[in-house]
């Protein structure tokens, strides 16, 4: 039975990261993808111009309303913009009995804009992560979400997820993209059984990283129908740098482009040159 994945996020109009990005890495991978809109966001591979976030009842009937109607084997949580949304968002799963969420906790673009208002963090805290079975913080999220500052070595990285599986998860996947110096981005994985689990791969030398963050927690949450967590987060690791590899065979924007969802789905222009 092919999945349904429910990922609810806001927007981004070049298609590259947020609702967008997350319907096609859902897709690629093979399940039902589903969305609800938390916020408009007005920005392209450049950078964020603006967005404006829903009224929560909005949002809490656009969940409702997926629910009310279809089976719902897998949730996403990406960008919730305030910390209203983000409370309706958790009473709205509570109810509906949600399982497999996967929450990205967005709070700054890649461009360095951020996408979470001020007084959101405790709600974040408080109400979404203790839901989740897999949150997926990179190193300046987990920062923020820890209110903690410093180098990054390994101890740190462990205590961070420690600290992580604290706020209530199942699981904590740290991204490790941001550590300098290195020639892997090695992701590593905390769970129940207090069981460290790394997963590296070797650094694309690529601008078009744009959307990263969403694609890999949607990957996940698209594979965690299927899936141990630990498997999820591989396959779905491995799709992501797939996808990073094969992003250049897109021309999209000036700045940092996406990485290319349907890489294994798509004829490759030598393709299309034989036909």
């Amino acid at each position: 039975m092919i999945a349904n994945v429910l990922t609810i996020a806001g927007t981004d109009p070049t298609g590259g990261a947020g609702i967008q990005a997350d319907i096609k890495a859902i897709s690629a991978l093979g399940a039902y993808a589903m969305s609800a809109v938390t916020a408009v966001v007005a920005q392209n591979t450049q950078g964020v111009r603006s967005f404006t976030a829903m009224q929560p009842c909005l949002v809490a009937d656009q969940i409702d309303a997926v629910f009310e109607d279809v089976r719902v084997d897998a949730v996403k949580i990406g960008m919730v913009a305030n910390a209203d949304i983000a409370r309706v968002i958790a009473e709205r799963l509570t109810l509906h009995g949600a399982r497999n969420i996967v929450f990205d906790p967005v709070m700054i673009a890649s461009s360095g804009d951020s996408l979470l208002d001020r007084d959101a963090l405790r709600a974040l805290r408080d109400h979404l992560i203790p839901l989740a079975t897999v949150i997926t913080p990179n190193l300046p999220e987990a920062d923020t979400l820890l209110k903690s500052s410093g180098a990054w070595s390994d101890q740190r990285l462990h205590d961070a997820m420690e600290d992580l599986l604290l706020l209530g998860p199942k699981w904590v996947l740290l991204k490790g993209g941001h550590l300098d110096g290195s020639s892997e981005s090695t992701d590593l994985l905390l769970g129940p059984d207090g069981a460290s689990r790394r997963f590296p791969a070797p650094r694309v030398d690529t601008r078009n990283d744009h959307g990263t963050g969403c694609t890999l927690s949607s990957a996940i949450a698209a594979l965690l129908p299927y899936f141990p967590v630990p498997e999820a987060v591989s396959r779905a690791k491995a799709y992501l740098h797939a996808a990073l590899i094969a992003s250049d065979m897109l021309d999209v924007g000036e700045g940092r482009g996406p990485v290319h969802h349907f890489h294994a789905l798509w004829p490759t222009p030598l393709d299309k040159a034989g036909e």
